[in-house]
């Protein structure tokens, strides 16, 4: 996974409106709801069917690290869909995301002006319409690359440009050498 891909992992798990199950066994006890089959839960955490067992009448209750990590990420990949949804829903209609990051930001700009690549610190919020672009590239498997360059293009036109009102003459923004980012919505 990249940056943007874990940005958004982020805002999601922020606006589960329950916490996910805590202990082992209902852990799987979840997932088990949610695969039918020891054999698909087995498959997904990448153990034997035998260990799913264990873990679900709770004679093993503490797993290697490893495997623990796998339990967590496929809990709260399915933990409230609806709830992620309806929140994306909600920004890319409505509300937009709000990006924040340290990055090298370089454009291209006229004459006579710097175009001089520098690291920023920014929080900007952008409307609906870049989120709504945002999700749809993810849904659609874009890469890293194609998604840095959605958010760096509403970067441009809200923050550099001012929604047209300046620099006018900036072009091609890119988003580079990312320190961090984080996405709300």
């Amino acid at each position: 996974m990249g940056e943007i891909d874990d940005a958004i992992e982020r805002a999601d798990r922020e606006g589960f409106t329950r916490q996910p199950p805590k202990t082992l066994q209902a852990r799987i006890n979840f997932l088990m709801k949610q695969l039918k089959t020891t054999k698909a839960v087995a498959a997904e955490i990448r153990v034997s069917q035998r260990s799913v067992e264990r873990y679900r009448k709770g004679e093993r209750k503490h797993p290697p690290q490893a495997i623990a990590e796998r339990i967590d990420a496929a809990v709260r990949q399915r933990w409230q869909p609806q709830v992620r949804r309806r929140r994306r829903k909600q920004a890319a209609t409505t509300t937009g995301i709000t990006v924040e990051t340290r990055a090298r930001f370089g454009y291209t700009a006229p004459v006579g002006t710097t175009d001089d690549g520098r690291f920023r610190r920014l929080t900007v919020h952008l409307p609906p319409t870049y989120a709504q672009r945002l999700f749809n590239a993810r849904e659609a498997g874009a890469s890293e690359q194609q998604m840095r360059q959605i958010i760096a293009e509403g970067l441009k036109d809200i923050y550099f440009q001012d929604s047209g009102s300046r620099a006018l003459g900036l072009s091609d923004v890119t988003l580079n050498d990312i320190d961090y980012l984080d996405l709300d919505y």
